[in-house]
């Protein structure tokens, strides 16, 4: 029975966070040059998105070889983080304005520092998905509509990662 409640309850979640950013989505209007999917605005924020992402999958490499036992629970979740960062960086078939693409500059920068403790990795990995979803849902009013789809997806997912990731084990 605290199975089908728990499965009720992330659907829940998810359903809920998913909803509430399509509505965000749904109120942003496309005027103005800055608008486009194509400009400037959005390729920076795509960047900065696929450059989240992949210091995110970084975070989620070190706790995994910090603590291999958390392999079974983490690995679903790093396969999702990991098709964000590809979400973020197709768009685009050229490197970006700035002469290299977005992937792998975060794996370029220090590994993360990982708790000791199971439960505190776990925890620290939540926190960053929780605020990363807490950042995209932020961006979602200066996205351009395409863009903010794809942002409020993202957010919905890493909210409910954090909350799977804070779930007791079992």
């Amino acid at each position: 029975m605290p199975k089908v409640a728990l499965s009720r309850r992330r659907t829940l979640l998810a359903g809920a966070a998913l909803g509430g950013a399509a509505l965000l989505t749904g109120c942003s209007s496309n005027d103005g040059p800055d608008r486009g999917e194509d400009s400037s605005a959005a390729e920076r924020l795509r960047e900065r998105s696929a450059r989240d992402s992949t210091a995110l999958l970084a975070r989620y490499d070190a706790t995994l070889a910090a603590h291999p036992a958390l392999a079974e629970r983490l690995r679903p979740l790093r396969s999702e983080v990991a098709r964000h960062a590809r979400a973020f960086t197709e768009h685009r078939a050229a490197p970006s304005p700035s002469g290299s693409p977005a992937k792998g500059r975060a794996h370029e920068a220090a590994t993360p520092a990982v708790p000791h403790d199971e439960k505190a990795a776990r925890s620290a990995l939540a926190e960053a998905e929780r605020k990363l979803a807490d950042v995209r849902t932020q961006e979602l009013l200066a996205a351009p509509p395409e863009l903010a789809r794809l942002l409020a997806s993202v957010a919905a997912a890493g909210a409910a990662h954090a909350y799977l990731l804070a779930e007791p084990a079992g």
